[in-house]
């Protein structure tokens, strides 16, 4: 979603209106002739690509899939990361994830396998850097959950901060509170063993 409407062909005009109509409404919340409008076409040429909302929906989940699929590759380096320019990845990323929550929300199935792979990767990654939680899985669906969360709440979170995590400068801000929650301890090792004691 990052390259300019005129570049686009009207299917891809349509896709990515509809993926921003249901990030923010949710998928009964766009209409077909929402979406037309939005992607400057008519609802006649929707159907005619797509056939209906649902079969549209189903295209998006698979759009959002694969573009997200790239970046996490991108992303999975060390030499990833420390490139990572969040105003830079914003217009490239901020919609899919909306829209995958928003979907997921939704009941999308497709989505839903996405989260999980997510979960696998984040265990994969973390034996690969030698982290060991006690349960390695919760841990993952956690680190996982957590991310997700921001867009899922992103209104509180804007209101929190004082500047809508939507734009740039915002994205940018709370990917920076996000990297000091992963990196920053708020607990002593000390304290986790006792509370895993009681645990027990």
């Amino acid at each position: 979603m990052d390259r300019r409407v005129g570049d686009l062909t009207a299917r891809a005009r349509i896709r990515d209106a509809a993926l921003r109509l249901f990030g923010e409404r949710g998928i009964e919340g766009a209409s077909i002739r929402d979406i037309a409008a939005e992607a400057g076409v008519s609802s006649g040429l929707v159907r005619h690509h797509f056939g209906s909302k649902e079969s549209l929906r189903e295209a998006c989940d698979d759009y959002a899939r694969e573009r997200m699929l790239e970046v996490s590759a991108e992303l999975a380096t060390s030499a990833g990361v420390a490139a990572l320019d969040p105003v830079a990845l914003h217009p490239r990323v901020f919609p899919l994830q909306l829209y995958l929550v928003r979907s997921m929300q939704d009941g999308s199935e497709k989505a839903t396998a996405l989260f999980l792979e997510a979960v696998s990767a984040i265990e994969d990654w973390s034996k690969g850097y030698g982290i060991e939680p006690q349960d390695r899985r919760a841990y993952s669906a956690a680190l996982a959950a957590i991310k997700l969360s921001v867009f899922l709440l992103r209104d509180q979170v804007s209101e929190a901060l004082g500047e809508d995590i939507t734009t740039p400068s915002g994205y940018a801000r709370i990917g920076q509170g996000l990297l000091d929650v992963f990196s920053i301890p708020i607990i002593t090792a000390e304290q986790v063993e006792a509370i895993r004691k009681q645990e027990k």
